[in-house]
C-alpha cells in the first residue's frame, strides 16, 4: 500500500532534492496586510520553486491571522501546489506546519480539517498527550504526520531535555525498583522510541531542529528508519552540512530540510532553491 513516506521518497528521487521551502507570509514581508496579499506572496514562491522541492510546508499561524478569508487562501496554496505537481508530472507533497494535540473527537476533527478540507498531506502534531491523540490522524494510511521530537527553538530544553525512564526500562519497572542514572534518557529520545514504535503504517516521522546537532545524532540512533523534518538552518543559526551528517540515514534520505527567509527575501528565489538543493547534494554525495 502506498503511504506517505513511499509518496515523499518517490518525489525526492524525482527532483533529487531534500530542500522543504517554507511559505511563511510574515505580514510584515507583504505589500498589504491581507490573505489576497498573503497569497501571492506564496503562488510566485511556488512557481519559482516547484522544480527543487521535495515539499512545500505552509505554517497555518500566518494564514490563521488573516481569519476566514486566510483559511480560504492556504487551501487556495495548497490547491496551487497540486496543479504544479500536476503540471510537473510528480506529487510534491504538502506539510502543513500546524503543531496540532487534542484528543478524541477534537483530534478527528483536525484530522478532517487537515487531510479532508484543506487536502495536506502531512501535518505537524505533538505527542505529549499520547497515542491516542495521534490516532485520528494515522487513520488516513496515505497521509504522514510529524511528531515534535526535538524542536529548533533554545527553549526546547525545558521540557525535551528532561531525563525519564528509557523505554525498555520502563517495560521492565517494577513499583520497587530503582534504576541507575543511566537508565534514563532524554525527553526527545523517548518521543523517537516510542514513533518508531507507532509506525506501522509507514506514516510518521519526528521534527528534530538542524540547530541541534548532537540530538539529531542521538534520535538518528533512536529511529534509524525515520524521516525527520529539520527546520533551523539559517535564520535560526542552523549549520546545514553538520545537520545533513548527523541526521542523514544511511541510504543518504530520511530528512526533509525546511528553507523559508532564506528563499523568500532572495533577491531570486528561484536561484537561491537551485542553489541550496545543489548544496545539499554536494554535501550528501560527499558524506
Amino acid at each position: 500500500m502506498e503511504t506517505f513516506f513511499t509518496f515523499l521518497e518517490k518525489r525526492v528521487d524525482d527532483c533529487s532534492s531534500l530542500l522543504c521551502v517554507g511559505l511563511d507570509p510574515h505580514v510584515s514581508e507583504l505589500p498589504s496586510p491581507t490573505a489576497a496579499s498573503a497569497l501571492d506572496f506564496c503562488l510566485t514562491l511556488i512557481k519559482a520553486t516547484a522544480p527543487y522541492a521535495a515539499a512545500f510546508k505552509p505554517n497555518t499561524a500566518f494564514f490563521e491571522v488573516f481569519g476566514a478569508e486566510g483559511w480560504t487562501a492556504l487551501k487556495q496554496v495548497i490547491e496551487a501546489i497540486d496543479e504544479e505537481s500536476k503540471r510537473l508530472g510528480s506529487l510534491i507533497p504538502v506539510v502543513l506546519d500546524a503543531k496540532r494535540g487534542d484528543i478524541a473527537s477534537t483530534a478527528e476533527a483536525y484530522a478532517r480539517s487537515a487531510f479532508e478540507t484543506l487536502g495536506a498531506h502531512c501535518v505537524t502534531l505533538s505527542p505529549y498527550l499520547g497515542k491516542d491523540s495521534i490516532d485520528p490522524f494515522l487513520n488516513y494510511p496515505e497521509r504522514g504526520v510529524f511528531l515534535l521530537c526535538k524542536t529548533s527553538n533554545a527553549g526546547s530544553e525545558d521540557l525535551q531535555d528532561v531525563l525519564v525512564l528509557d523505554e525498555e526500562e520502563r517495560r521492565k519497572k517494577k513499583d520497587s525498583d530503582l534504576f541507575p542514572l543511566s537508565s534514563f534518557v532524554p525527553m526527545h529520545i523517548r518521543v523517537a522510541q516510542l514513533a518508531q514504535k507507532w509506525n506501522t503504517k509507514n506514516n510518521i516521522g519526528l521534527v528534530v531542529g538542524a540547530t541541534h546537532v548532537e540530538a539529531l545524532k542521538r534520535v538518528r540512533l533512536a529511529a534509524p528508519d525515520l524521516w525527520f523534518l529539520a527546520p533551523g538552518v539559517g535564520a535560526q543559526g542552523g549549520e546545514l552540512e553538520a545537520a545533513m551528517k548527523a541526521g542523514l540515514r544511511k541510504d543518504g534520505k530520511g530528512m526533509l530540510i525546511p528553507i523559508s527567509r532564506g528563499i523568500s527575501r532572495a533577491k531570486n528565489p528561484k536561484l537561491a532553491a537551485a542553489e541550496i538543493r545543489d548544496e545539499m547534494l554536494s554535501i550528501r554525495n560527499g558524506i
